[in-house]
């Protein structure tokens, strides 16, 4: 039976975050407008709840469940585990925004927890349908979210372009799934592998498939040429918004593109890595570039967004064990330093002033020497500086090319890494040798200090101890 009480247990976080999110919306309706900051505490308490259910789980490889669509294992659980603390991040850096934004209401933290919800049964998926239905319940969520601010003609255009652009490369990855169907007669990931390399690596159909699942999924993550919808989407969505949108749902969509791509397709590799390969070099060259003339901090970190995106499908070019645990453990590293980065952008904005502008930072550590040091600390990071976990995020992925013998991408990849460092700079810059323009009223909240603090505690410590964590992405990698 598909629904017996064994593959309901293993189910539970699932059931949990979906619940959860169902009671919160009925909730919504009993509660005065001044007691809306109540759905974001209950909210946090499901988050932690769910995680404390997969941790229960993260032992057991449970297989194959739900008709072989489903599985519960270790790569599963790191992901969620990510995905879980991206959530609660955003959950935290909300509570205080969202008031000053004048859009407090509850749907807005339940539509993040199904969006949490989408993320989970992407990683847990094995089976293209199932990764399809995650990816879709993810990014319909997102949609509305990001044109929550209603009055904000900004807010409106980005959801606008999101939703356009999304809905024709969900139709772009829904066709190549269905080639995939036509030439392999399955979609259920282990079925797969075997079919295809049966199938041979000359086959046309399958090379179409294969180029569209790489165009349906380099949407989702930004990749170059797919990536014109992030700028603006980056720009005109709520600022905790765009921290949300700027880990959760790409950490969602390499944990999908991981298990698509070198566990089912790896037998016919040689019909993607170099595609990929050349989507990635493209990809930082075009994220580091244009980041480089950006005024707008959201807009450049949107494509420093882009370029961190060309460093993790490096990893999947790589390949192998090294590979796959480089990419996990960078998605790690991305979710603390970017939601840190936009925490710090979310403290400027208080009452009429939003802190967008890269110039509006000049001499901050004049005035509020912690608020620079985080600024400090999560740049560094992005640049890829050592002691903080950003280097080591780097560092691992160039090993991983070293490994299996792509040195020229390696080099290339440091070569961006080295352009994309002056953007990062120049705000440093900014802040520690200018003198203050203006006065800085910092919109201090104990949420967001609580998730300032989770996301510099996790960049340092990964950049300080970071062998821990790699162990543990690696013991987490997926079987075949």
């Amino acid at each position: 039976m598909i629904f017996d009480i064994y593959n309901m247990v293993l189910l539970m976080p699932e059931i949990i975050v979906l619940s959860g999110a169902c009671l919160l919306i009925l909730l919504d309706l009993v509660l005065d407008q001044n007691q809306k900051h109540i759905i974001a505490y209950l909210s946090l308490f499901v988050i932690l709840i769910a995680a404390a259910g997969t941790w229960m789980f993260a032992g057991n490889n449970s297989g194959e469940i739900l008709g072989r669509m489903f599985t519960v294992d270790g790569y599963s659980t790191f992901f969620k585990m990510v995905f879980y603390l991206s959530t609660f991040l955003a959950v935290l850096l909300s509570i205080n925004y969202i008031k000053v934004e004048g859009v407090e209401r509850g749907e807005y933290y339940v539509l993040m927890l199904f969006a949490l919800s989408g993320m989970m049964i992407m990683a847990s998926g094995t089976d293209l349908l199932s990764i399809y239905i995650g990816l879709e319940l993810m990014a319909l969520s997102i949609y509305v979210l990001t044109g929550f601010i209603q009055y904000n003609g900004r807010s409106n255009e980005a959801a606008m372009k999101y939703v356009i652009l999304g809905a024709f490369s969900s139709g772009v990855l829904l066709y190549g799934i269905s080639l995939v169907y036509g030439v392999t007669g399955t979609t259920q990931l282990s079925d797969l592998a075997a079919a295809v390399k049966e199938q041979g690596s000359m086959d046309l159909a399958l090379v179409l498939a294969i180029i569209f699942l790489v165009a349906g999924f380099g949407f989702k993550v930004a990749a170059v040429p797919f990536h014109m919808w992030a700028p603006d989407v980056y720009e005109g969505a709520p600022t905790s918004i765009t921290a949300f949108m700027s880990v959760g749902p790409k950490a969602a969509s390499f944990a999908a593109i991981l298990r698509v791509f070198i566990g089912a397709l790896g037998p016919v590799s040689v019909n993607w890595v170099n595609l990929i390969a050349a989507l990635s070099i493209v990809t930082m060259a075009v994220g580091s570039v244009v980041a480089l003339s950006q005024t707008n901090i959201k807009r450049m970190l949107a494509y420093s967004s882009i370029a961190h995106a060309g460093y993790a499908l490096l990893g999947l070019v790589a390949g192998g064990p090294d590979g796959i645990a480089a990419v996990m453990l960078y998605m790690l590293i991305y979710t603390f330093m970017n939601m840190g980065i936009f925490g710090t952008i979310i403290l400027m904005r208080k009452g009429n002033f939003r802190g967008e502008n890269i110039e509006d930072y000049a001499g901050l550590s004049k005035v509020n020497k912690g608020a620079a040091l985080l600024m400090l600390i999560f740049l560094f990071s992005l640049a890829g500086i050592p002691p903080t976990a950003g280097f080591v995020g780097k560092f691992y992925i160039f090993m991983a090319l070293i490994r299996n013998g792509y040195v020229p991408l390696a080099v290339i990849a440091v070569i961006m890494s080295a352009i994309s460092a002056y953007f990062y700079i120049r705000i440093v810059m900014l802040i520690y040798m200018k003198e203050p323009t203006r006065e800085f009223d910092l919109a201090r909240s104990p949420a967001n200090s609580l998730a300032l603090a989770i996301a510099a505690a996790g960049t340092i410590l990964i950049g300080v101890l970071p062998a821990w964590f790699l162990d543990l992405a690696k013991n987490a990698i997926f079987p075949g």
